[in-house]
């Protein structure tokens, strides 16, 4: 009989170990990318997969575009924009072939910039994650004398009040300090693509000194909406809006559509140990400015080369942490790298 056992078992070892899930080291998050993933014009995946690289193709069921996955742990996904990104991360989540319970994330792509916090071309770790999408709105052209603009926290009485967003969104996000610290000291240094393009735009912003310098690395808030906006009334708002959700805490640099599905869905899958949304790093690169320099349209579109500038930028600053990370799996599977306190 226990011949008989021992044969059985060693029947079924083979299949325990193909379920066993793949651990990952750090998943990369974009969200979209342009045409095909490689060979043309890259968006945001591209350089990951071409120059990491990340060649493995994992189709994961709810996102659009194959995943990417390395020999040593790395898994790199295109989310789509906006609020396919909850949809797919989600999916990732419970996707039961992988193990993300040790996992660092970092979403890596392209923003607009204030002008006050940065130029274009650079590249900001982000200590806060803000979502501007839940509130109230009223058409500008019919708002109460005196208010600013339209746009008021729910359950507030009006703009500058923080309001009340129970079971809408976490509405603000401290990303871990030391983590980000960290992330920032790897990169703080490393060059980043600059040309006469992006120099002519930034001229375009003579009294904001921030805007004026060449391509660089920093720290700073981001805000995510599932809407593009420009201008300088807005950017007035998302600077007030972030002031105000993090308590005067958090400072306006960049503007995307994904980091706040990013960040509640990672929080929302805490609690059942899947994912550690202590261990998340979101990095955004300036493609744009969040409002028009002298002599611009107020319309939203890339700056000359900018496009280009923040993909290089994303994958630039990006990669180095990622490759840190794995390289020293030995001692950040269980312990969070912290850079110097301040």
């Amino acid at each position: 009989m226990l011949r008989l056992i021992v044969f059985i078992l060693a029947l079924l070892a083979p299949a325990a170990a193909l379920a066993r899930p793949i651990p990952i080291k750090v998943v990369v998050v974009t969200a979209f990318e342009i045409g095909k993933d490689t060979g043309d014009a890259a968006g945001e995946l591209q350089l990951w997969v071409e120059r990491f690289p990340a060649t493995e193709t994992v189709n994961i069921p709810g996102v659009e575009r194959p995943a990417r996955l390395t020999k040593d742990g790395v898994l790199v996904i295109n989310t789509g924009m906006f609020g396919r990104a909850r949809t797919s991360l989600s999916s990732l989540i419970v996707d039961p072939r992988f193990d993300l319970s040790r996992a660092y994330w970092l979403m890596a792509g392209i923003a607009g910039v204030d002008p006050k916090a940065g130029s274009i071309g650079s590249a900001a770790w982000s200590d806060w994650v803000v979502d501007g999408d839940p509130l109230y709105e009223i058409d500008d052209r019919e708002i109460i004398a005196g208010w600013p603009w339209g746009l008021y926290a729910a359950n507030s009485n009006g703009p500058g009040e923080k309001g009340d967003h129970a079971g809408a969104s976490g509405m603000a996000w401290r990303l871990d300090p030391g983590l980000t610290r960290w992330a920032f000291e790897q990169t703080r240094n490393i060059p980043l693509a600059d040309n006469a393009h992006l120099a002519a735009d930034r001229a375009g912003y003579p009294e904001e000194p921030a805007a004026q310098k060449p391509p660089h690395v920093f720290v700073g808030a981001s805000l995510g909406t599932v809407r593009f906006w420009h201008g300088e009334l807005r950017t007035r708002w998302a600077r007030d809006w972030v002031r105000v959700q993090t308590d005067g805490q958090g400072v306006l640099a960049m503007t995307d559509g994904e980091d706040q599905a990013v960040l509640d869905t990672l929080t929302l899958f805490a609690s059942s140990k899947r994912v550690d949304p202590r261990r998340v790093l979101i990095l955004r690169t300036a493609s744009n400015y969040s409002r028009p320099g002298a002599g611009k349209p107020n319309r939203i579109t890339f700056a000359d080369g900018g496009l280009e500038a923040g993909v290089e930028a994303a994958y630039r600053v990006g990669a180095p942490v990622v490759k840190a990370l794995v390289a020293g799996w030995s001692t950040y599977a269980d312990t969070i790298p912290q850079g110097a306190a301040k």
